[in-house]
Order: C-alpha cells, then structure tokens, then sequence
C-alpha cells in the first residue's frame, strides 16, 4: 500500500513538474509599466477599461467573459486563430467575433486603444 501512495505521488509530482515546465516554455512578456505609457496609451487604458474590461482581464491570459489580453499584440495568434494584427484586433474590436459584440468607438479612440493593447 505504502508503496502503491510513493508512486500515486510520484506521478502527480512529475505531473505537476511536466505542467511547470510547459507553461515555462509559452511564458508571455510581461506587460508595460503604467508609469511608462505613453500619453495615447493612457487614454487607450481609459477606453479599455470603460468599453472593454467588463469582459476581458488586461494582464492575464485568464478569462472572465472573454479571453484575457495580455501579450495579445505579441503572440502568433489570438485565441481565434487569427494574427494579431492591428487590421484584424480593429475588425474584432469594431464589429465583433462570435459571442463578442462590437464595440462602437472614434478613430482617435480606436487609435489609443490599439496602442495600449500594444503595452499588454
């Protein structure tokens, strides 16, 4: 039995280590500093966090309603499968994509936005 549990343990220890060392390989960059924003990049967090972060956390992959958004600009692709282009981040945002509905903003603030997404 005792050793039935060592090896019951073993294997959740490797498990976990194996998890680790995964999520070591897909580290994301971590976001810019607040205290580092540009001036538009400040106004884009405004926009963010007015029109966006009722559904999306900015710097986590966790999601709440939709996905999180850190390193979105950084990666290969979003979680749609798409490039993270500012063409295609502009499309997503303004018209929307599966159960996110567009989202209606200026060009000035789709501008700040994009630039702050930038800073995730």
């Amino acid at each position: 039995m005792h050793t039935r549990i060592c090896s019951c343990a073993l294997a959740l220890f490797s498990g976990i280590s194996t998890l680790s060392l995964m999520a070591g390989c897909k580290s994301l960059p971590p976001s810019k500093p607040e205290s580092e924003w540009t001036p538009e990049e400040a106004r884009g967090a405004a926009v963010f966090h007015q029109a966006c972060a009722k559904c999306h956390y900015p710097t986590t992959t966790h999601g709440l309603h939709g996905p999180g958004l850190q390193a979105i600009t950084k990666v290969q692709s979003m979680p749609s499968g798409a490039p993270p282009t500012d063409e295609r981040l502009t499309a997503v945002i303004l018209h929307g994509h599966g159960t996110m509905p567009g989202t209606a903003l200026d060009d000035q603030q789709l501008h700040d936005l994009l630039a702050y997404m930038h800073t995730l």
